[in-house]
């Protein structure tokens, strides 16, 4: 077992939200911002839809308007923690009275995380009280994501951010700041992607930043440029080394 020192680099790259496709934005941020008991941004318009945390977490979700249907499980799940076993259920209950289901992906009888869907299809997990790889400062413990050793040493480099975890082709660092989620890496991603991801980050370079040097950096770091039909946006459009699509703001 390896175990990375827990500090950070200071970041020249600051991950800034979690992007949602959505049918239906406006339904789904008030399903999330119910259960997690976040604030629906007043400047919302029913097309975005920002989620702005209450518990620590220093960055937002962000709900787009995207009528493309779910035909895969996603390449980013949420791993949601628990204090004990009795808030554990009591979340499982809370989240299925808002609109989420049960649902079975393979896992066991015996597994000790219930496996749940939003009210459009997207898979999370809320783990037991014991998991080591999920914060304790907030609802959302992990971003959890399928991909291979690789793209997780590209997301630490990307963001200046050690890996705290690197065992068995699993990686994980941890978001410098505020609650201090996990993002994890391990398991094959999709054998076949029929299209843009669901769900995706968003980068920001600080306020004093330039776009164009981190785009640079990025790409020698092994990421590319890709049009998925974004047009003229201030906003560029990249892959991780494992396909995945992300983007880079303008600086914030």
């Amino acid at each position: 077992m390896r175990r990375f020192r827990w500090g950070h680099d200071s970041m020249s790259l600051k991950f800034a939200s979690l992007v949602w496709d959505a049918h239906d934005p406006d339904r789904l941020a008030r399903f999330w911002a119910g259960a997690l008991e976040w604030s629906v941004a007043d400047e919302s318009d029913g097309t975005v839809v920002t989620l702005n945390p209450k518990d620590g977490t220093n960055f937002t979700f962000d709900f787009v308007a995207n009528a493309r249907d779910k035909t895969l499980p996603n390449q980013i799940h949420l791993d949601l923690s628990s204090q004990s076993l009795d808030d554990q259920r009591a979340a499982v209950d809370r989240f299925i009275e808002l609109g989420a289901r049960e649902i079975d992906i393979g896992q066991s009888p015996d597994d000790s995380h219930f496996v749940l869907a939003d009210p459009e299809g997207n898979e999370f997990c809320i783990l037991e009280p014991a998991n080591s790889f999920v914060t304790r400062d907030s609802r959302v413990g992990s971003l959890t994501c399928a991909g291979s050793h690789a793209v997780g040493v590209f997301w630490s480099n990307a963001l200046s951010t050690p890996l705290v975890w690197d065992q068995n082709e699993e990686t994980a660092i941890r978001v410098p700041g505020g609650a201090r989620q996990f993002i994890t890496w391990g398991g094959a991603s999709a054998p076949s992607k029929p299209g843009k991801n669901r769900l995706h980050f968003d980068l920001a370079p600080p306020a004093d930043g330039d776009q164009a040097v981190e785009v640079e950096r990025l790409i020698s770091l092994g990421a590319k440029r890709i049009d998925i039909g974004q047009g003229d946006v201030p906003w560029v459009v990249m892959a991780d080394p494992d396909g995945n699509e992300f983007c880079v703001l303008t600086p914030r």
